[in-house]
């Protein structure tokens, strides 16, 4: 599936996106899949009560499943103003 990282989650990871291999069955499982992968990704994905998910580009949480899932893309949460 492609990962897509926005924001400062795509800084500390050092790239927008990435095609991923995974056995990852939720979201969270495959967080901590790639927190297992470096540093930069443990970094990234260290309080991710401060990160928002969406699965083919719909919100969803990390909880939700990924059996079919094309795309997971990883961003803070947005501001308005």
């Amino acid at each position: 599936m492609d990962v897509l990282y926005f924001a400062w989650v795509r800084e500390r990871i050092g790239q927008p996106k990435e095609r991923v291999e995974t056995e990852a069955t939720t979201v969270a499982d495959l967080v901590a899949e790639l927190v297992l992968r470096e540093e930069r990704y443990a970094a990234a994905f260290a309080d991710t009560s401060a990160l928002r998910v969406a699965l083919d580009q719909e919100l969803a949480e990390f909880s939700a499943p990924l059996v079919g899932v094309r795309e997971v893309a990883f961003f803070p949460p947005m501001t308005g103003g």
